[in-house]
């Protein structure tokens, strides 16, 4: 298994659900723990070369 690049790593937790990110400091555990889950499973599809498909619900804001 090859070391993660640490800059791929950090953009794919910038990527993830901002809920997610926001979630890790939640004061119930519930949503920490499935903050964590969605990290992981974001970070675990980034290092497989995998993308997400986008949800349709989910509004595309200009940046």
């Amino acid at each position: 298994m090859t070391q993660p690049d640490p800059s791929s790593l950090a953009q794919s937790l910038l990527l993830a659900p901002a809920w997610a990110r926001v979630g890790l400091t939640a004061p119930v555990q519930r949503i920490r723990e499935q903050a964590a889950a969605e990290l992981a499973q974001t970070i675990i599809g980034a290092l497989e070369g995998s993308t997400a498909p986008s949800d349709a619900r989910q509004m595309a804001l200009p940046l």
